[in-house]
């Protein structure tokens, strides 16, 4: 007996009310002309032993597509089929994730794809995972059509020798609840087939078989729906011919870039009733070596990988090893899941040079991030440029001038006093504005640490990271020279007056007491020579020598001790000078630049859970 079966779209309600009358009466009759399939597909039914009916049954169009069907589950819902959980759904997640923190730095078009990944996971999910939606594919004469009806038990798809011969994808379904797969495909109601229901349709049972137009076809039209449905499908059948099995169209556009989606492929080698001897068994050995060379894995000694089989759908030799495969594979019901990993595989690779970081000839080669050697040569840019060890030498002066005004000589001191009154600026311990070409150099040593201490955090970062951390660093660096000038005025300029040691008011008074020595001793010379004190000019003049004496003496002991003193204070000013710099400059360029770090780091570690990698981030 031949069937040939249209079909048509049901809307929810007729669906249920259908499956209702069928659950109570499983045994009507064949030829009954009321009866339709549950899954919205037009139904044309023959009588046992008619030849197939001219006529058509008019199908019934709903008004709007199904929205549920039996084995519906929400992508988030409690119910979720158990193959998307686990390491899958936590790949899912983690991709969520990563496209969600990269949109603010990678464009549309590089997140596209996994984009794409998620919607038709969600897609798919949500529909039935009993059935397996399995594509022909091959190119113009291959035989996939007869090779699709010899599955079918029933001439569906159209052959002859006219090219292309399938111009609109048609799908064929085993079992009911399909028609949300095949709406998902956008394969109308009257391409919507039923195979023949007799001996061997329970092996392919929840399969849905879509034969799709030539892949090569001058049509581009045809082209697109290939393309199209092909990434949508659970798995896909190519079917080649001995004559174009080796096509580079074939392997350099599909085969070679599905590598990846193994496990959901299945490449049958057609047509060898028309190879004599053993040719069938050679030119199968040269396609499974062309499949190794196109990086696809064969599925040979229970390895996962891709079946690869040899037939003729014309004679049906070798079918039914087919008709197996595609049963066992159709009971796993993994295949759709798999086809996800695939894809999630496929685009975690193309998002690869985006999140994966390396640097062949960069110093920071092996790792991600700024080293401490890089933040301590960053505060040394900076301190060079606010002038810190010239603050600290001045401010050493200073401490010295003071201790030489306390511990010296009077007669220096007051020669001293006159000099500074006639200095312009005093006598003060302000340092000198910078002159405008000394500006200019300390702006571009600030400029050239910030660009400096960028890259360095942008070694062996991916491009958009690199340029997200150095844009980072400019940012922050706008207005970092003013704020740092302003730190040479507040910080670099000590406060008050130095302190003292304690050996200072020793000297002080030691350099007092031979000035008094000195003015004794002169009062006294006086006196003898006015006649007021008798005449002894030994003891005045000792006086006057030992105060002249000593008080140089006590000034050069004094410069002698003031050096440890006026060295650490220099070394304190600068010290201040150095770490208020590497303040202004942490605060305003390194916690941008770290946290710009930060967060490639989280996507990072997203990344790695979408790879399904162990291995813990560097």
């Amino acid at each position: 007996m031949t069937a040939v079966t249209d079909h048509t779209e049901r809307d929810e309600r007729e669906e249920r009310e259908e499956r209702k009358e069928r659950s109570g009466g499983p045994g009507r009759s064949p030829d009954c002309s009321e009866e339709a399939w549950d899954d919205g597909l037009i139904a044309r039914r023959v009588a046992e032993g008619q030849q197939p009916a001219n006529t058509e049954v008019r199908a019934y169009v709903p008004s709007r597509a199904p929205t549920s069907y039996e084995g519906a589950t929400s992508y988030e819902g409690s119910g979720a089929p158990t193959s998307y959980e686990g390491p899958l759904r936590e790949r899912l997640d983690a991709l969520r994730e990563l496209v969600g923190l990269s949109r603010t730095r990678l464009d549309s078009g590089t997140l596209a794809e996994a984009g794409r990944v998620l919607d038709e996971a969600a897609a798919r999910r949500r529909l039935s995972e009993r059935h397996t939606v399995v594509a022909i594919a091959g190119a113009t004469g291959s035989g996939k059509s007869t090779l699709f009806n010899a599955l079918a038990g029933v001439m569906i798809s159209e052959t002859g020798v006219r090219r292309p011969t399938t111009a609109a994808p048609i799908g064929c379904s085993w079992t009911d609840g399909a028609a949300g797969l095949l709406d998902r495909l956008g394969i109308p109601g009257r391409l919507r087939r039923r195979p023949l229901q007799g001996p061997g349709a329970d092996e392919l049972q929840g399969l849905v078989l879509i034969d799709l137009p030539d892949h090569d076809s001058a049509v581009g039209e045809h082209r697109e729906h290939v393309d199209r449905i092909l990434a949508l499908v659970d798995a896909v059948i190519w079917v080649v011919d001995p004559e174009k099995y080796a096509d580079a169209m074939l392997h350099e556009r599909y085969l070679r870039p599905m590598a990846g989606h193994a496990e959901v492929t299945f490449v049958v080698l057609n047509q060898i009733d028309r190879l004599p001897g053993d040719a069938a068994d050679q030119v199968l050995d040269d396609l499974r070596r062309l499949l190794d060379e196109d990086g696809i894995a064969l599925g040979e000694h229970g390895e996962p990988g891709a079946t690869v089989l040899a037939l003729s759908a014309l004679t049906g030799d070798g079918l039914g090893e087919l008709r197996e495969a595609l049963g066992q594979f159709t009971q796993e019901r993994g295949a759709a899941a798999r086809r996800i990993a695939a894809d999630l595989d496929a685009a975690a690779e193309r998002l690869r040079p985006v999140y994966v970081a390396g640097s062949p000839g960069g110093r920071n080669r092996g790792r991600v991030g700024l080293s401490e050697e890089a933040r301590e040569e960053f505060a040394d840019r900076l301190a060079d440029a606010v002038g810190a060890a010239a603050a600290g030498d001045a401010a050493e002066r200073a401490w010295r001038r003071h201790a030489g005004k306390a511990c010296g000589d009077p007669w220096l001191k007051l020669w001293r006093w006159y000099e500074g009154q006639r200095s312009p600026h005093g006598d003060t311990l302000s340092l000198r504005p910078a002159p405008v070409d000394e500006e200019a150099t300390a702006r571009q040593r600030v400029e050239h640490a910030v660009r400096t201490v960028a890259d360095e955090a942008a070694a062996g970062l991916p491009v958009p990271w690199g340029q997200a951390v150095r844009e980072a660093a400019v940012r922050g660096a706008e207005g970092l020279p003013e704020a740092l000038d302003e730190l040479t005025v507040t910080a670099g300029v000590p406060s008050g007056r130095p302190p003292r040691p304690g050996w200072w008011p020793v000297a002080v008074l030691a350099q007092a007491a031979m000035t008094m020595l000195q003015v004794v001793g002169g009062l006294w010379l006086v006196g003898q020579i006015i006649g007021i004190s008798e005449p002894n000019l030994g003891v005045p003049v000792l006086l006057m020598l030992v105060g002249i004496v000593g008080g140089p003496c006590v000034e050069w002991a004094s410069r002698i001790a003031a050096r440890g003193p006026a060295r650490r204070y220099g070394h304190e000013a600068e010290r201040r000078l150095r770490e208020a710099a590497a303040g202004c400059g942490r605060a305003r360029v390194l916690d941008p630049v770290a946290a710009e770090l930060l967060r490639y780091r989280e996507v990072r570690e997203q990344y790695v859970r979408v790879t399904g990698a162990r291995a813990a981030v560097g």
